[in-house]
């Protein structure tokens, strides 16, 4: 039989179907085998190459008795990004969980779905392209809550300075990598998921089936991991102390997240309200701006009430869900102030129904080169990459736009910058941000694209709203996924500010901040969107700053911007693993960590203001009165970017 016409691999052995179960087992382990599911054709990822599924859906037949009472089952998958439907004997338990790191996942079987005797599981591909592992499954007699209780762990983190109680993560990973089945005793502040727990006091006790475990505490990428082996055991109770060290210094800095989510108001992905605010103050985001669809969700009572409403400030927001793309809005007076009308299709206006909401400041694009009910904002036919031109007509009006959601990745994450370096080359002042888009607790950390924007961070639960607004806007902000680049030009000028008094050689010092775990390979510097210098970083990876470099630059011939871009291998391990690309565009997945800083605005010219290359483009075809040769004699002295935007103007004088 051909694997690739099969619809089912059907596996019946001996091993499953001989003898009678012995009635005090509790845990059997019914296929151990690795299946590769898929569709035919190409392969989802290059690195599958070479490799054929075994089919598009999986089908086993095992022995077992009748269960009166609730079991489980534990899959062990790898690479699940499509819903994949789980049946037992026909009657389906769920869905394959979406992670596309390994875990095990539980599905609980309810009572009087196992048979007597033969019993059949079916995993139902979702019809679509999606190469997924199943590498072993299992059936435990008993209900999951006590199928992932064999033993207990009572863990208590700390900072390693201070010696205070820790909001963070536990991860909690098997001896194949995975994250692991575990139970969260009730009555915690404690969110959980399949191999993580968030804690808003530090401490957590989890129930873990008996094996082997890695443990790991962290707290977002200022600081360190700690790490402990741990073996659990039927009964078994220990009680863990770790402390994990601040690694990154970010004075006057505040950690932001503008992208995130509920379940409860957005009704997609897997975290509550609850849930959302142990997760905000476990990865150290310090500004959170609640950004459900087109509703204003309030989680600060939420917040109050779980005791993490220090570590945080709360801004109230919305995520503007329209059918010609999504912007974020904020701050929001108030949950009683009018929504944007999201039926507009007309940018403009739509625009103006955003800003007229009492209160709000910054409105940002999220997620340009993204499809949703089959527009993308910057596609071919609606964005000139090059020249920055809407070419649905008007100016763009938004204040910032989303170059790094951690939530929605760039096949070529530098594509995201190539447009908002065209933005700017244009003459939009629009500040670049990173956000992580986070529905969920797990499949995507919430803060993990995050924005530093300046402002006083001392009382993390008191931040001033307005202050950050008005540097967010300024550009006074870097983008991070899981590094932090900061950019000074003569010792003096930082993202957001315009450098003036410039001498023939300009001094550029990029510094790249980042924890142990988290490491950087390569330093860019732009001008104007063109790479001008680039440093590969060779040193092994270390907490805190990780590169420091100083390049001396000429003095350009006319007003230049200047962005750094550090970049390194992206995270895989299971306690802040990079997401794969969304909605990729080729077949590799290639994840990256990053950092970023918005534009050092050059003064060359020294008039007190910068020129964009659109506005030196605009006065020399001026001056020239249409004359081609007197254009190309002017923009000898110009860059690339400038002349971009002669070709673009010239293009639009044209009849």
């Amino acid at each position: 039989m051909s694997s690739l016409r099969s619809a089912f691999i059907l596996l019946g052995t001996a091993l499953f179907l001989s003898g009678p179960l012995a009635a005090a087992e509790t845990r059997r382990v019914l296929d151990s085998h690795s299946h590769h599911l898929g569709l035919e054709g190409e392969r989802e990822w290059k690195d599958l190459d070479g490799t054929t599924p075994e089919g598009r859906s999986l089908q086993i037949t095992f022995d077992a008795h009748a269960n009166a009472q609730p079991a489980t089952l534990f899959i062990r998958q790898r690479d699940v990004k499509l819903k994949w439907a789980v049946l037992l004997n026909g009657r389906k338990l769920g869905a394959l969980d979406l992670m596309e790191y390994p875990e095990v996942a539980t599905i609980a079987v309810p009572p009087g779905v196992l048979h007597e005797g033969p019993n059949n599981l079916s995993i139902l591909s979702p019809e679509m392209p999606d190469d997924v592992f199943i590498d072993e499954i299992a059936l435990d007699t008993r209900a999951p809550d006590e199928a992932r209780r064999d033993g207990t762990i009572h863990v208590r983190v700390i900072d390693q300075d201070s010696r205070a109680a820790l909001p963070c993560r536990l991860t909690i990973a098997d001896a194949h990598g995975a994250l692991a089945p575990l139970s969260a005793t009730p009555g915690q502040t404690v969110a959980a998921r399949a191999g993580v727990a968030y804690t808003g006091d530090g401490q957590a006790t989890i129930g873990l089936p008996a094996g082997d475990y890695t443990l790991y505490a962290t707290r977002g990428p200022e600081y360190g991991v700690a790490e402990k082996k741990i073996s659990v055991h039927a009964g078994s109770a220990e009680d863990i102390d770790l402390a994990i060290a601040r690694e990154v210094a970010t004075p006057h800095l505040a950690a932001c997240d503008t992208h995130i989510h509920t379940f409860t108001y957005s009704k997609h992905g897997d975290a509550s309200t609850e849930d959302r605010v142990l997760t905000l103050a476990g990865e150290g985001i310090e500004l959170a701006i609640a950004s459900d669809h087109n509703v204003y969700a309030d989680y600060s009572d939420v917040a109050r009430r779980l005791k993490v409403a220090d570590a945080f400030t709360l801004v109230l927001g919305d995520e503007a869900t329209t059918t010609v793309g999504h912007f974020i809005a904020f701050p929001i007076a108030s949950t009683q102030a009018p929504l944007p009308d999201a039926k507009l299709t007309d940018w403009p206006a739509l625009m103006q129904s955003i800003r007229s909401v009492p209160g709000v400041q910054v409105v940002i694009l999220n997620h340009p080169r993204d499809t949703h009910n089959s527009f993308i904002p910057f596609a071919l036919e609606n964005f000139d990459a090059v020249s920055g031109d809407n070419l649905r007509g008007p100016d763009f009006t938004f204040d910032a736009v989303e170059v790094c959601n951690s939530g929605t990745l760039q096949s070529d994450f530098m594509r995201s910058f190539r447009d908002w370096f065209a933005l700017l080359n244009h003459g939009y002042r629009v500040t670049a941000i990173g956000s992580s888009d986070s529905h969920d607790v797990s499949r995507f950390i919430v803060g993990q694209g995050r924005t530093y924007v300046t402002c006083d961070d001392t009382h993390p639960g008191h931040i001033d709203v307005d202050e950050a607004c008005r540097n967010l806007k300024a550009g006074h902000a870097y983008v991070s996924l899981g590094l932090l680049a900061r950019l000074t030009v003569n010792d003096r000028f930082e993202a957001g500010d315009l450098a003036t008094s410039l001498g023939n050689e300009i001094k550029v010092n990029v510094s790249v901040l980042g924890p142990d775990w988290a490491q950087v390979d390569r330093v860019e510097l732009y001008a104007n969107g063109i790479q001008i210098r680039e440093q590969v970083i060779a040193t092994p990876k270390a907490p805190g700053e990780k590169a420091r470099i100083e390049w001396r630059i000429p003095r350009p011939a006319h007003d230049t911007y200047l962005v750094a871009i550090a970049s390194g291998p992206g995270v895989t391990a299971p306690y802040w693993a990079i997401p794969f690309p969304y909605q990729p565009t080729d077949r590799l997945r290639n994840p990256k960590v990053i950092g970023a800083t918005n534009p050092v605005w050059l003064d060359v010219d020294g008039d007190g203001k910068f020129t964009s290359a659109r506005g030196y483009a605009q006065a020399i075809l001026n001056r020239a009165s249409g004359d081609p040769a007197k254009v190309a004699e002017s923009l000898k002295g110009y860059d690339a970017a400038v002349a971009a935007q002669v070709t673009a103007l010239t293009a639009k004088r044209q009849p």
